[in-house]
């Protein structure tokens, strides 16, 4: 029997075309946010490092204008303690944490959604499938009641047609589940990474502030923050 792809997805009955929505909507929602988070995903001691250098010469201009030129969330999170460098250290972290709790919720963006998706797929398959076999089961109870035999093919070929719904349901769900591990995990990542930053930030300027002020050198050095790049 040669049957096309599109005649086993009209076969599947009308659910299948719910779940080819819910494939569409996913598969957006990953490619929106992969692109977000490879543009996120910087190389973190090295924007430091520079950020650093320019504050250690009293450049915080410098170091702001570099801020304005990265477009990661980091950079929004160091542009804020900057602005406050005069300020004390708490003050600095507290306003830095305030925007990195923003950063975070724009990192998770849609990703709860893929979630929510990949879950709903699975049932809708469920659900195409036991609505399949409740209706060829009708056929066969009005079949067995005439004069036409019910053959095996009848019931064979009813729920194969059926379970087409539970196949392309967990063709949709495993790969969104998937992504939405991965997407999980890569903003907790980089969640962890903006929180780091902002607490050796704002030692930092406190340390510099303090060093500017009574001539010392004492001032930490960049934390060892590897970048993520796995995208």
């Amino acid at each position: 029997m040669n049957i096309s792809l599109f005649e086993l997805f009209q076969r599947g009955g009308p659910v299948m075309w719910a779940n080819l929505f819910c494939s569409v909507i996913a598969l957006a929602i990953v490619l929106e946010r992969l692109l977000a988070l490879y543009r996120a995903d910087i190389n973190t001691a090295r924007f430091l490092e520079e950020i650093e250098k320019s504050v250690r010469m009293g450049r915080f201009a410098e170091a702001e204008k570099l801020c304005d030129e990265n477009p990661s969330p980091l950079a929004r999170v160091v542009k804020e303690g900057l602005a406050r460098h005069a300020q004390p250290r708490a003050e600095i972290l507290e306003a830095m944490q305030e925007v990195v709790l923003t950063e975070i919720s724009g990192l998770q963006n849609h990703t709860p959604l893929l979630g929510s998706i990949a879950h709903s797929a699975l049932l809708l398959g469920l659900l195409g499938t036991v609505a399949g076999l409740i209706h060829y089961f009708q056929i066969i109870q009005l079949k067995a009641t005439t004069i036409n035999p019910v053959s095996p093919g009848d019931l064979a070929g009813g729920i194969w047609e059926a379970l087409l719904n539970t196949a392309f349901g967990l063709i949709v769900a495993i790969p969104a589940y998937a992504m939405y591990n991965y997407l999980a995990h890569k903003t907790n990542v980089l969640s962890t990474q903006l929180d780091i930053a902002a607490t050796h930030l704002s030692r930092y300027l406190a340390e510099e502030r303090t060093r500017a002020t009574d001539g010392s050198s004492s001032f930490s050095k960049t934390p060892n923050l590897a970048p993520t790049h796995a995208l």
